[in-house]
C-alpha cells in the first residue's frame, strides 16, 4: 500500500484513492511522499488488486507542490550530488506512474502547483474544477520548466505552443481554459469533484484492465514510433487480447443479451 506522512491510501472494489492529506499547507509534497509514490507505483506493475488509481487533495486543494519548508530550503543547503539525487527521485515518480499498467485518475480542485501539477499531468485522465487553477511554476523559482518529464509530456496533452506558453511563463491555467486546451478531461463542480471522479474510477475498474494496460502502454510509446511500426506493434497486442478470458466473455455476454463481467484475465 502505498502511505507516508501526508499521504493516505484506501483500495476499495479495485479503486486505489491516493489522498495528498495535508489540507492546511495546499497538500504539499515531501521527501518522504516523493519516496511513496515512486515505491509505491512501481510495485502497482505486479498487483492485480489494483484497477485503478485516484489521485486527489484533501479539501479544497489537489496539491501546492514542494514543501517550501521541507524541500526549497533543505535544497539549497545540498551538495551538488544530493541534489541530483532528489530530482532523479521525482522523475522517477512519473516514470513509475506512466509504467504502471493502471489507468490513473486525477481529481483537481483548487491549487495545483509546480510538481503537484506535474502529477496531474503525469496521470491518464483529469477531471477538475472552474476553480483549479493548474501552474508549472518552476520559471518563477528560477528553474526551467524541464522538471520531471514536463517537456516531453505537457506538449503531448496541450500541444507545443501551449506547453510553452505555460512553462516559460509559469501563469495560471484556468479550470475553463484547461478544459479548453484538453488538459482537463472534463469539468465538475467543486461539490461534485470527489463522487464524479470516483464514479468515473469505479466504471474504468469494471473494464477489462489488461485492455487497459494495453491502450495506456501503446498512447505512451506511439508518439516515439513510425506509424507502421505503431500499427503493427497495436496489431499484436489486440491479438493476443483476443486470446483473453474477457474477450470471451464480452462475446457470451452479448449473446446472451447480457453485460459483460471483465476479471481482467
Amino acid at each position: 500500500m502505498i502511505e507516508a506522512n501526508g499521504l493516505q491510501a484506501e483500495l476499495n472494489d479495485g479503486v486505489l484513492t491516493l489522498t495528498l492529506a495535508r489540507p492546511e499547507r495546499k497538500n504539499p509534497l515531501t521527501f518522504e511522499i516523493y519516496a511513496a509514490l515512486r515505491d509505491g507505483f512501481t510495485a502497482l506493475r505486479n498487483e492485480r488488486s489494483v484497477r485503478v488509481v485516484l489521485l486527489r487533495g484533501a479539501g479544497e486543494n489537489f496539491c501546492s507542490g514542494g514543501d517550501v519548508r521541507e524541500i526549497i530550503g533543505p535544497l539549497v543547503a545540498m551538495t551538488p550530488q544530493e541534489r541530483l539525487k532528489f530530482t532523479e527521485m521525482t522523475g522517477a515518480v512519473v516514470a513509475a506512474m506512466r509504467a504502471c499498467p493502471q489507468p490513473i485518475l486525477a481529481a483537481i480542485d483548487g491549487v495545483c502547483a509546480g510538481a503537484g501539477a506535474i502529477l496531474a499531468m503525469a496521470s491518464d485522465l483529469r477531471l477538475g474544477t472552474a476553480r483549479a487553477r493548474v501552474a508549472f511554476l518552476f520559471v518563477r523559482v528560477g528553474l526551467s520548466g524541464a522538471d520531471m518529464g514536463a517537456c516531453a509530456l505537457l506538449p503531448r496533452i496541450v500541444g507545443l505552443g501551449r506547453a510553452s506558453d505555460l512553462l516559460y511563463t509559469g501563469r495560471d491555467l484556468s479550470g475553463e481554459e484547461a478544459l479548453a486546451w484538453g488538459f482537463f478531461n472534463r469539468l465538475c463542480a467543486p461539490e461534485s469533484l470527489d463522487e464524479e471522479a470516483r464514479g468515473l474510477a469505479r466504471e474504468l475498474a469494471s473494464g477489462p484492465t489488461r485492455a487497459h494496460a494495453v491502450t495506456k502502454a501503446m498512447l505512451d510509446v506511439a508518439p516515439t514510433m513510425a506509424l507502421a511500426d505503431e500499427i503493427a506493434k497495436e496489431a499484436r497486442g489486440q491479438a493476443e487480447l483476443m486470446a483473453s478470458g474477457d474477450f470471451r466473455r464480452a462475446y457470451e455476454a452479448f449473446i446472451a443479451k447480457q453485460t459483460p463481467h471483465f476479471e481482467g484475465d
